[in-house]
């Protein structure tokens, strides 16, 4: 039996696509196409759902056309927009080459502050639009905290239990509060 801590979330279905039954799924990690994945799960009334893949392709550098086995109209496609999408984490690669790694594969790792008793948060979002990229971080409280994506404050990456280690100065994570 598949538990919750057996997936990650990897993106969410926006929207139908076509009469074909295709839909539409904006990402933040593009693992199912890097390994080569047969399926994905979908939360539907709670539940992860298996739906194996038949075809996908890229619209744009977040969102994805999926194309499910047994989906094959409009309405069937309809129920599944609001769905998040899941990937299994015996499928993720164990580890990835080096020049393979960029800052947006952080999107949904679990962030642990080194030495802390609990997760600080979660990251939501890879803010590359300056010089200067900022992890953007949902605190356990519900806050959202900006850190430097710099070497420095990241003392490690688990790409398989999607967990970032860091060690931000506490006056750094107070200025963000």
């Amino acid at each position: 039996m598949l538990h919750e801590n057996d997936v990650y979330k990897i993106g969410t279905i926006t929207r139908c696509h076509g009469v074909r039954g295709e839909v539409a799924m904006r990402f933040t990690d593009d693992v199912w196409d890097r390994t080569d994945a047969d399926y994905l799960f979908c939360r539907m009334d709670g539940l992860l759902v298996p739906f194996f893949l038949e075809e996908w392709r890229f619209r744009s550098d977040d969102v994805a056309l999926l194309k499910f086995a047994d989906v094959d109209d409009a309405d069937t496609a309809r129920r599944m927009v609001g769905a998040d999408v899941c990937f299994p984490k015996a499928l993720t690669p164990d580890a990835v080459a080096a020049e393979d790694v960029t800052w947006q594969m952080l999107t949904g790792f679990e962030v642990w502050q080194q030495g802390a008793a609990s997760p600080l948060g979660t990251v939501e979002a890879v803010l590359d639009q300056t010089a200067n990229i900022l992890l953007s971080i949902r605190t356990t409280g519900g806050s959202e905290v900006l850190v430097p994506a710099h070497e420095d404050f990241i003392v490690s990456a688990d790409h398989v239990q999607r967990r970032l280690l860091v060690s931000v100065p506490d006056e750094l994570l107070s200025l963000n509060a």
